[in-house]
Parts: structure tokens; C-alpha cells; sequence
């Protein structure tokens, strides 16, 4: 069977790439680009000027042989039929991250910020350009269907996935883990075994499938959606499945966001005691930090006790996903005889290892300082990166000097007090101050911006792990945008309502309990 078609859609879909890049060289679509930017500057211009050149030249190149050349069997014909796909796929992501997404934001933020959250509906829905790309790929297989000459490249899209999970491992490090008290590791590893186990067994009794049910029990168990597409090739799930295990983490964590602050103002929880639920009882990150932030609007120690936990339980998935492994080989074993650990060690994925051997790298200091925090870390001397030109000038030590009785704790004031004298951020811990007061708001937006200022000339960003970042985003928006070409109305139907169900009952025995835990357990340190 030859598989590569003979069709002038991937020279058309070139073409396409090659016209976005030439309007924004020429400036011509400069008026929707200040549209989009919404008063701030642009913050897709670099990628607007190089991507849909690279890709727009090879897919061009490729569409004429595609287009006009002879095709015979072979694997170079099946690997070459998916790049049509692909193409496809990563037009899709352009279009919707660079425009599609930004116009949703403007739109979200036309209504202003909702309540005392501090965001906006589109901020606190996750309406980004990966749920949008999903969307957008739900969309056209069902409404336009999928072509032939596309359906190749789609089933390829999740190696995207697996390859943005293998670099994922580069944004942490051991280092981290002395942040995290014995409290918090022992919460974490009780809560996250006990849900996956927990959804495993309800499961079982509901019989939904032994993919879903592992797809559901490491989403609602680990780290959300993260896991969700960590663990998907480990038990085989199905498009559909992984979609209904997103949209119960998502709707699930929207909840959560909301009702979490107003039951910790309820009960009167301390920064501490909220942080240390929220990042135990809510699933998605970003979910996690707008709770933590919607609770103490004025600070971050909250937000700072929740990412503790929420990196805690990142760092388990590795552990969750080998066991998950050797729970589907037993439950899809066809004899009694089967050897589990072999048969584990020969399809335990290797995307996983990947991750972990990332880690192990990360921890090193091979890809930024051994300390770094998802690949920023502190400095704030020449060899570390600092510049001489970012110390305070007068002007900008006056203004703050002016404004600093309107701080009513003395460690803010104490920080402020060292960065007048020093004319930078003295350590981490004032770094960490000085956030709180940004956050809070309290000074004057002109001295919040010199705080800013200061703050970002501190924190740095490894470049190696800025370039592992970069691609990491476009390879899970890639791989999300084909995902979301895999499912189908028919197939949502067949599935039932089953993992919502299940997951509604674990996330909320999961969220009950742990309020429990930490209102007897933790007080003001962890």
C-alpha cells in the first residue's frame, strides 16, 4: 500500500506558513498583532518571524515531491505520508497560539477581573492556547473529519507528547526537595497513593476499562493533567479516555479553585494550612497557585507552602507510573503465569526513563545552577548574572523611601530598608519579600514596577533550560492539538459518564480528608 498521496495540500499548507511569516516581516499585519497585544508589546513577534519560515520552507519543499513526484511502498513512503499530518497538526497550533488564544484573552479581559481573584474568566477557566487547541482539534474531526492524506501524521502527533514529558525532567532538580518537610512528603505520598488506588478500585467495580481507569487514577491522583499524558501510553488509553480524564481534572479543579478560599476563610486557616491543602487537594498547577492567590491576595507564602506540595507530587509520578505499569500487565494478563517484572521492564515506556534521566541530569547542575527553581535561580553578583546597570538609581531609591510607610510588617519593612542600602536584592529570602509586596499591592504602581524590576534582575533563566522550555511548549501544544483530532462524538458517547463520576467521588474524599489532616496536623511551618 503506498500511503503517501499525491495531493497539493501540504505545498497549500507551506504556502500558508510562508505568507504569515512575510506579512509580519512586512509589517502588514501589524495593526491585528497591536490588536491582540491588547496595550502591552507582543509576546509571539520572534516566533512570528522564524517558525512558519523553517517549517513553511520544508513544507513547501516536501508538498511538490508530495504533490508531483512517484511514490512507491516502503517505510520511507509510511514515514513520509505523515509529515503532510504533521504540517497540519503544527499549522493548527500556530494559528491558535498566535492568534485564536490572544483574541480569547482580549475578549476575557474586556469583562474585568472576576470577584477578588485577581483574574480574569479566561485565566481562571485555563482557556490557553492548549485547551483551545484541543478544542480546536475536537472541532475539526468532528465537524470537517479528518482527511487521508492528513490521518497518518495526526496518529503520530502523541510522539510529541512523549518527547515534551522526556525534556519536562530538565525543569527540576533534588535540590528542591530541601524545601519540603517530612509532613508535606508524607501527605503527598498518603494522598496520591491512596486516590490512585481509589479510582483503581472503584474501577473495578464500575467495570470501566483497565486503560481508563489507569488514566483517571493518575490524573486525579498525581498531578493533573500532566500525569494524565505521563501515564496514557503506559496503559494504552484511548484518545477518548485521556479527554475524559482532562475535562474531570478540569472541571474538578475550576470547583476547587473557587470553593477552596471560601472554605479556608470559613474555618480561619492560616497561610500555611491553606497552601498545604490546596496543594494537596487540587489537581491542576495553575489551578493550585490561583487558589493559593485568591486566599492571600496581599502576599505568597501561601502560594509558596502550595507549590512545595504541588512539586512533591510531580516528583512521584515516576513511582505512580511504574506502578501503574506492572497493575495494567497484570490486569491485561492473558495466563497466570505471566512474569510481571519482565514483562515491565520490556514495555515500561521510555519517554519515562527519559524523564527521570533528565532529572538526574538536571540535578547535576547541567542545565543551570544545581539550586535552580524549573530552571530560574537567585544571583545577584556580576558572575552570576547580574548587571551592574539594574542597582537602584536615586530617583527610584527616593520613591521608595517615600512610600515605605504604607508597609505595615516589619520584614517588608526590613527588606525594603536593605534594598535602598544596597540598591539590590540581598538573598533569596528577601527576593521572596519582595514578591509578597508586589503582589500585595500596597505600594504605588510606579514603585511596584522599580520592585519588579529588581526582582527580575535577580532571577535568572538558564538558556539552555529557556530552550527546553520553548520546546517543550510546542511540543505538548502539538501533541495536544493531534489528540484533540482523535476524538470523536460517537466514541464520548460510548464511553458513558463513569470517570466523571468517579472522579467527583475521589476528588472530593480526597479534598475532605486532607482538610482534615491538615487542620489537626499543620499549624504555621511545615
Amino acid at each position: 500500500m503506498v500511503y503517501t498521496q499525491k495531493t497539493p495540500a501540504l505545498f497549500i499548507i507551506g504556502l500558508i506558513m510562508l505568507a504569515i511569516w512575510l506579512l509580519t516581516e512586512n509589517g502588514l499585519i501589524a495593526p491585528v498583532l497591536d490588536h491582540l497585544a491588547a496595550g502591552k508589546e507582543y509576546r509571539y513577534t520572534d516566533e512570528l518571524t522564524t517558525i512558519p519560515l523553517y517549517f513553511g520552507s520544508i513544507a513547501t519543499l516536501f508538498g511538490v515531491w508530495h504533490w508531483l513526484g512517484a511514490h512507491k511502498e516502503g517505510s520511507w513512503d509510511f514515514y513520509s505520508s505523515s509529515i503532510a499530518g504533521g504540517m497540519f497538526i503544527l499549522l493548527i497550533t500556530m494559528l491558535v497560539r498566535w492568534f485564536i488564544a490572544p483574541e480569547i484573552a482580549v475578549i476575557g479581559t474586556s469583562f474585568g477581573k472576576i470577584g477578588d481573584t485577581g483574574k480574569y474568566i479566561h485565566e481562571l477557566l485555563g482557556l490557553n492556547y492548549v485547551v483551545l487547541g484541543i478544542v480546536t482539534g475536537i472541532i475539526i474531526v468532528n465537524v470537517f473529519k479528518i482527511p487521508e492524506w492528513a490521518k497518518n501524521g495526526v496518529r503520530l502527533s502523541r510522539l510529541g507528547l512523549k518527547t515534551g514529558v522526556i525534556l519536562l525532567g530538565a525543569l527540576y532538580s533534588a535540590a528542591e526537595l530541601k524545601n519540603l518537610g517530612g509532613l508535606s512528603i508524607l501527605m503527598i505520598g498518603f494522598f496520591v497513593l491512596g486516590s490512585v488506588g481509589i479510582v483503581l478500585w472503584i474501577g473495578a467495580r464500575r467495570n470501566i476499562p483497565n486503560s481508563m481507569g489507569g488514566v483517571l487514577s493518575a490524573g486525579m491522583g498525581v498531578c493533573g493533567v500532566s500525569a494524565t499524558v505521563a501515564v496514557a501510553p503506559v496503559v494504552q488509553a484511548k484518545p477518548v479516555e485521556i479527554a475524559y480524564t482532562i475535562g474531570t481534572i478540569l472541571i474538578w479543579g475550576v470547583a476547587c479553585m473557587f470553593l477552596f478560599p471560601i472554605i479556608g476563610n470559613l474555618l480561619g486557616m492560616s497561610y500555611v494550612q491553606f497552601g498545604a491543602w490546596a496543594g494537596t487537594g487540587i489537581l491542576n498547577s495553575a489551578q493550585v497557585a490561583g487558589a493559593a492567590l485568591a486566599y492571600q491576595p496581599d502576599g505568597i507564602e501561601t502560594l509558596m507552602v502550595a507549590e512545595i506540595f504541588n512539586i512533591t507530587r510531580v516528583l512521584i509520578l515516576p513511582v505512580i507510573v511504574l506502578w501503574l505499569a506492572m497493575w495494567y500487565v497484570k490486569r491485561e494478563g492473558h495466563t497466570t503465569n505471566v512474569n510481571v517484572g519482565s514483562v515491565v521492564i520490556a514495555k515500561f515506556p521510555v519517554f519515562v526513563l527519559g524523564f527521570i534521566l533528565m532529572f538526574a541530569l538536571s540535578t547535576t547542575g547541567i542545565f543551570a545552577p544545581a539550586n535552580h527553581y524549573q530552571g530560574k535561580y537567585f544571583g545577584n553578583t556580576v558572575e552570576q548574572g547580574f548587571k551592574q546597570e539594574n542597582l537602584l538609581q536615586p530617583e527610584q531609591t527616593l520613591l521608595i523611601q517615600s512610600e515605605a510607610n504604607k508597609i505595615q510588617r516589619n520584614d517588608y519593612q526590613a527588606v525594603l530598608e536593605r534594598l535602598v542600602v544596597n540598591g539590590k536584592i540581598m538573598s533569596i529570602e528577601d527576593d521572596t519579600a519582595v514578591r509578597g509586596l508586589i503582589n500585595a499591592r500596597t505600594l504605588s504602581p510606579q514603585a511596584n514596577d522599580i520592585l519588579t524590576a529588581a526582582h527580575q534582575s535577580v532571577r535568572h533563566t538558564a538558556k539552555k533550560i529557556e530552550t527546553f522550555r520553548q520546546w517543550i511548549t510546542w511540543l505538548f501544544a502539538f501533541g495536544l492539538v493531534g489528540l484533540g483530532m482523535q476524538i470523536t462524538v460517537g466514541s464520548m458517547k460510548q464511553a458513558g459518564g463513569q470517570p466523571a463520576v468517579i472522579g467527583g467521588i475521589v476528588g472530593f474524599v480526597k479534598a475532605a480528608l486532607s482538610l482534615i489532616v491538615v487542620m489537626l496536623l499543620v499549624s504555621e511551618t511545615v
